[in-house]
């Protein structure tokens, strides 16, 4: 005999199965001593507990009679230790602060002005071209070229960035295949 789970019982003790697991329930219930004692204790524990959940009365008048009494001995209280002083609100930004804070900015301005300025390079000839047959990278009369075979000279695209690179496109005419190459120079 296989008897439910424990959470099966405590579901039924509360009337919190479906009906097809209720019938289960009950008819093992019907020869079973222990499965049936164990669903008594959980329905007695079950009618004890809404008597455990009520909150005892609070007299909220009372309480809140007392709170505006406290808060009027701690500003009394307070009024003891510095008679008479007012608080002087200070403005966030007075002359001295704003002064400081601008000559911040301003400095951190300039700094970055200063240390970021590019000097500009200039090459004699051009570094890197593109041909008919490729790309090329010059240096003299010295070239180290990057070649497209199988591909026409109107089929290749080029694109140049401002960085120093040349790159290239072109699809095979044999193959079918697509080719892209770049050539960086620093």
């Amino acid at each position: 005999m296989r008897h439910p789970s424990q959470e099966i019982l405590a579901l039924h003790a509360g009337g919190d199965l479906g009906w097809l697991e209720r019938w289960k329930t009950a008819r093992h219930l019907s020869g079973c001593d222990v499965c049936r004692d164990e669903v008594s204790a959980y329905q007695e524990v079950r009618e004890v507990l809404p008597e455990l959940n009520q909150m005892p009365e609070v007299p909220w008048n009372r309480l809140a009679a007392e709170m505006r009494a406290n808060i009027r001995l701690g500003l009394a209280a307070g009024e003891c230790v510095r008679p008479g002083e007012q608080v002087q609100e200070s403005p966030l930004f007075n002359g001295a602060r704003a002064v400081v804070a601008f000559a911040g900015v301003f400095a951190m301005l300039l700094a970055a002005a200063v240390l970021e300025r590019p000097v500009p390079v200039h090459a004699s000839e051009p570094m890197v071209q593109a041909t008919d047959s490729g790309i090329q990278r010059r240096s003299g009369d010295r070239a180290f070229g990057l070649m497209h075979p199988g591909a026409q000279a109107q089929d290749v695209t080029y694109s140049v960035g401002a960085q120093g690179t040349v790159g290239a496109r072109y699809v095979d005419s044999e193959t079918g295949a697509i080719t892209m190459t770049k050539v960086y120079v620093e």
